[in-house]
């Protein structure tokens, strides 16, 4: 039996590999959540798992616009602007683990290793890589309205698969399942060197990874992922925020797996793991991996985007516009095919603008945990009207009150982040519910101040500390800048 194993940039059909095992496609198969067991993988060989060759042409990155003058959409659904009067994600390292990255004068671009071929991660013959990267930490220009979310951060570029690459000899075949970008029925990259780059990342001081390619099968098949498992595992346990797409569907946008329909009817399903059919690596990983869905610039979940029980929050992934792999034209919102040109739409493109919070989030409060960073970034999400399901997650990111807002961002003491009863730090504050945070403040919501004062001796003054707070009237408590906790 075949099974599908996509990349998340959904723009054409994806892989396919037979694995052992596997189960019939669309069949519930009371799927539960993934065990991470095993030893955490080497980084190294930094090279392919087999020796590989070009085997296609470089991908051609088009524009269809006059100009990119106007704020892109996606940037003005996330108010944008308003986010960076508090971080512009100064002093973080992001790593893409992707096609490989372009040395674009517009991105602050560091060598991390090619798990596709020679060379050290900046070559990126198929585009991809670099769009992620720009949609991160993309400067601004004068020339256009584009940047990333985090223009201020630092990119590390790791090659780790590519549509145009495959093996040396026709007669090879991976041992792994292939994660590969753009559909290709063949290319370079696999789980196995996924895992790796992984732990390469955390080795050279990534704070951040987004990883915008994965591997999708049946729920009983066999991704042979357990090393990847442990590889995200270990970059959770080194402090480490882990985004990952959550990958498209055979329905829309040009990807390979089959929906999950029960978690796409939303709402809250009582055993949500029960009812799914595909399951998507790593971003099942869940609570060490940060699940990102897609959803219009208006907010309504789009309809490539895989659902389940692992999705985190979601962020716009239609029509994007980002970085070339060229100087001139500097930004591209296409992919030329001999079809014509395909949009770049695809929860690919959605996680790097978590990836890019996760940066303005850690620049701003450097002492919270990856754990905690995720928490505030659910937490402040703008969540479905029963609280989380399976196609939005959490909701869809908001910048601003995930920089602004006062959130209890500590784990309970003793707690195991792998328990969903007490570590998860998405359902650590069940007792409170949760509501969405507001873009800007709300009519009558009125200021309380809260003096500390302790009388130190006759005649000595009060010494006032005040913390500004919303009332809990429905809305989630604000701060004024420069204030938390």
């Amino acid at each position: 039996m075949r099974v599908g194993l996509a990349a998340a940039i959904g723009v054409t059909a994806t892989a396919a590999l037979p694995l052992a095992g596997t189960a019939t496609v669309g069949v519930a198969q009371a799927l539960t959540p993934p065990t991470i067991s095993g030893p955490v993988p080497s980084d190294g060989p930094v090279a392919p798992s087999a020796p590989t060759r070009q085997t296609s042409l470089c991908s051609e990155l088009v524009t269809t616009k006059a100009d990119h003058i106007a704020r892109p959409a996606s940037l003005q659904a996330l108010d944008i602007d308003r986010a960076w009067e508090f971080s512009r994600g100064a002093g973080q390292r992001v790593a893409v683990i992707d096609t490989g990255v372009f040395r674009h004068p517009r991105l602050a671009v560091v060598p991390g290793g090619d798990y596709v071929s020679s060379g050290d991660g900046t070559r990126d013959c198929d585009g991809h890589g670099t769009q992620v990267a720009g949609l991160i930490a993309a400067k601004q220009s004068a020339d256009d309205g584009f940047a990333g979310v985090a223009p201020d951060a630092t990119i590390i570029a790791i090659r780790q698969s590519s549509a145009n690459y495959g093996p040396a000899d026709s007669r090879q075949e991976s041992s792994s399942a292939p994660v590969l970008p753009e559909g290709a029925s063949q290319g370079a990259g696999d789980v196995t060197t996924l895992a790796r780059a992984v732990v390469r990342a955390v080795n050279l001081g990534a704070t951040v990874i987004n990883i915008s390619v994965s591997a999708c099968g049946p729920a009983g098949s066999d991704l042979g992922d357990r090393a990847l498992g442990a590889a995200v595992r270990f970059a959770y346990d080194r402090n480490v925020v882990v985004v990952a797409a959550a990958d498209n569907t055979s329905s829309g946008s040009g990807g390979a797996c089959a929906q999950n329909t029960a978690a796409a009817q939303g709402g809250r399903d009582p055993d949500p793991w029960a009812s799914v059919t595909t399951k998507a690596s790593p971003a099942w990983f869940t609570p060490y991996v940060l699940s990102v869905g897609a959803v219009e610039d208006d907010g309504v979940p789009a309809n490539f985007s895989l659902a389940g029980p692992w999705v985190t929050v979601a962020a716009p992934g239609r029509d994007m516009e980002s970085l070339n792999t060229a100087v001139n034209p500097a930004i591209i919102d296409g992919r030329k095919t001999d079809q014509g040109t395909d949009p770049l739409s695809g929860t690919s493109f959605a996680a790097p603008l978590v990836s890019g919070l996760a940066a303005l989030i850690r620049s701003r409060f450097p002492q919270l945990t990856a754990g905690q960073v995720i928490n505030r970034i659910t937490r402040t999400a703008h969540h479905p009207a029963d609280g989380r399901d399976g196609t939005v997650g959490y909701g869809l990111i908001d910048p601003v009150a995930a920089l602004t807002t006062t959130t209890p961002d500590s784990l309970p003491s003793g707690a195991d982040p792998a328990d969903p009863r007490t570590g998860d730090s998405r359902n650590v504050f069940a007792a409170e519910p949760l509501r969405p945070a507001p873009a800007s403040p709300g009519p009558g919501a009125v200021p309380r101040y809260v003096a500390i004062g302790v009388a130190a001796g006759a005649g000595l003054l009060a010494v006032l500390s005040w913390t500004l707070m919303r009332r809990r009237t429905g809305e989630r408590r604000r701060l004024r800048e420069g204030i938390d906790y």
